[in-house]
């Protein structure tokens, strides 16, 4: 199992940057998806998440900023980051919760980091 992280990079404060995470390889199902974000020195840190039924939430610090879907056709998750800060630079993780198999059980699976950096 894969999760492939694409979408960051440079943004003017104000701007907007859309992550994507698609999750590949052999697996029953996705439960949820979930991006988070990490500075060096500090620990990792919930930006957003979304069920498998669609049902969200957000850090407080990204609410009204930040949108969270997620497309089950294509096991794919993105974060639609609108109204970008300087404090929004760091690195996002995608995370996914999968069962391998039918009735198994259910593991967390964590994408390579993407580096957003947003400029003043």
């Amino acid at each position: 199992v894969q999760l492939q992280a694409s979408g960051g990079g440079l943004a003017q404060a104000g701007g907007s940057l859309r992550l994507s995470c698609a999750a590949s390889g052999n697996f029953f199902s996705i439960n949820a998806m979930a991006w988070y974000r990490q500075t060096p020195g500090k620990q990792r840190e919930l930006v957003a998440a979304i069920t498998s039924g669609g049902g969200t939430n957000y850090a407080d610090s990204v609410k009204g900023r930040f949108t969270i879907s997620r497309d089950n056709t294509k096991n794919t998750v993105y974060l639609q980051m609108n109204s970008l800060k300087p404090e929004d630079t760091t690195v996002y993780y995608c995370n996914a919760d999968l069962r391998i198999v039918r009735n198994g059980r259910i593991r967390s699976y964590w994408g390579q980091g993407t580096n957003v950096t947003v400029s003043s």
